[in-house]
């Protein structure tokens, strides 16, 4: 057992007592990409004369690999964009993806300014890579955190600690994690694609069971509709807008997040939505007066709602409904007019492949931010059995997906217990608290 030191920083703890640890400043250089402008994209192409630009979005939040080809390049010889160089890591340090996406890189490339580059000539590059990695990074990382987009200014990475054994022992760790993680990078992406195709299993019997109907024998006749298909002869086409009511708020009137108080109205976001239900936990809370503005968005239980900003088409049916909630502006409320449909029924069509092939077809075109607008959204077709049938398509569904769930709940925890045992294999080998076989005898 090697004798171990306090390190003197409180998310690393103990080191090897042969071991140092260093500001990161001290071993590499830290520095931001620049903003490429409209005119600048797609203008240079491929060629001995150009470099990849990489930016947040290229970088693969499960695996770390960059993607080089995204049509994207600079000339070398300009120099208003800053080099990353083959071996340097890139991370991202603003918005959602901050501290999240990581990256080796494998040759010269320039860079956006919201990925900063580590680049040592002192150190094994491949174990700062995985020290940049380690939750001993991510912790002060999540703890620096500031403003309204949310990132960590340059200036504050400098200060943060690494540990440093001897450049003999930083390739052992790195070559070792190079082969430990690869393993379990190929484990959670064949539970990624295991989840992935029980998602979209789950999608596929949904948009038949909403479309085709459970009986195979009846007449089928052509909807007329590009997302809908054929459907059985005795089914209606329907706009949305005329069997139930659309309500959302509009605008909030300059509500912030400092409104937000410790009981109260429960506010409904679209980070609330939970499998298909709210979280009432997760909720906020706001004043009596911003629950009163909207009387109409005043919630009620099996009331449907689906998210229409930020992640589009989350949907959810409220249940165990407390006595005073309202919504935000990123989330829209249904409700029958005339109980032509139940609402459990809707629920599923707007999991399917109908709605969504729909949603696609208006979004054409559009690459800007993409929302489920009301004013579209009322002019959605579906198809509508009879209150009966929709009755017997939900029972087989609820018993269908029930079972597809529970298969999918068992892949994501299995894929969730990999996740941190790779963070805690990481950690543990770049703070010491592992050691490769071998290592100590390289301190003589």
């Amino acid at each position: 057992m090697s004798k171990m030191k306090y390190s003197g920083v409180e998310w690393i703890g103990n080191i090897p007592a042969v071991w140092k640890t260093n500001k990161i400043k001290n071993m590499a250089n830290v520095y931001t990409g620049n903003s490429i402008s409209d005119d600048d994209k797609g203008l240079y192409e491929d060629s001995e004369d150009s470099f990849p630009y990489i930016a947040t979005k290229d970088i693969n939040i499960i695996n770390n690999n960059i993607d080089y080809e995204n049509g994207m390049y600079t000339k070398k010889k300009d120099k208003k964009f800053k080099v990353a160089f083959a071996g340097d890591t890139l991370l991202c340090i603003e918005g959602g993806s901050a501290g999240k996406k990581i990256a080796r890189i494998n040759q010269n490339v320039s860079f956006v300014n919201k990925l900063c580059c580590f680049h040592t000539n002192i150190m094994n590059s491949n174990y700062l890579y995985y020290s940049i990695m380690s939750e001993s990074f991510a912790e002060p990382f999540r703890q620096n955190i500031f403003g309204l987009i949310g990132g960590v200014g340059q200036s504050v990475l400098k200060q943060f600690n690494i540990c440093v054994p001897n450049i003999k022992e930083q390739k052992l760790i790195a070559d070792f994690l190079d082969e430990k993680i690869d393993i379990i990078d190929g484990i959670i992406c064949d539970l990624n694609n295991q989840i992935e195709i029980l998602c979209k299993y789950k999608k596929q019997l949904i948009s038949e069971a909403v479309t085709k109907g459970l009986n195979k024998k009846v007449s089928i006749k052509d909807s007329g509709i590009e997302w809908i298909g054929s459907i059985p002869e005795h089914w209606d086409i329907k706009l949305i807008k005329n069997i139930c009511s659309l309500k959302g708020r509009i605008g909030w009137e300059g509500l912030t997040k400092d409104e937000y108080i410790s009981e109260g109205p429960i506010l409904i976001t679209g980070i609330n939505f939970d499998n298909g239900s709210i979280d009432w936990n997760s909720c906020e809370h706001v004043s009596e007066w911003r629950y009163n503005q909207a009387k109409s968005i005043q919630i009620k239980n099996k009331d449907l709602l689906i998210t229409k900003d930020g992640t589009v088409g989350k949907v959810a049916i409220v249940k165990d409904c407390p006595e005073k909630v309202t919504l935000n502006s990123g989330v829209l409320l249904l409700r029958p007019l005339n109980n032509e449909y139940i609402e459990k029924y809707l629920y599923y069509v707007l999991l399917s492949n109908e709605f969504w092939h729909w949603f696609e077809i208006e979004n054409i075109g559009n690459t800007t931010i993409i929302h489920l607008y009301q004013n579209r959204f009322a002019k959605f077709k579906l198809a509508l059995p009879p209150i009966d049938e929709q009755k017997e398509i939900v029972n087989y569904l609820d018993i269908k997906c029930s079972e597809i769930e529970e298969i999918l709940n068992s892949k994501i925890k299995q894929k969730e217990q990999m996740e941190q045992y790779k963070k805690s294999v990481i950690y543990e080998y770049v703070t010491g608290k592992k050691r490769v076989e071998g290592a100590e005898e390289l301190y003589g």
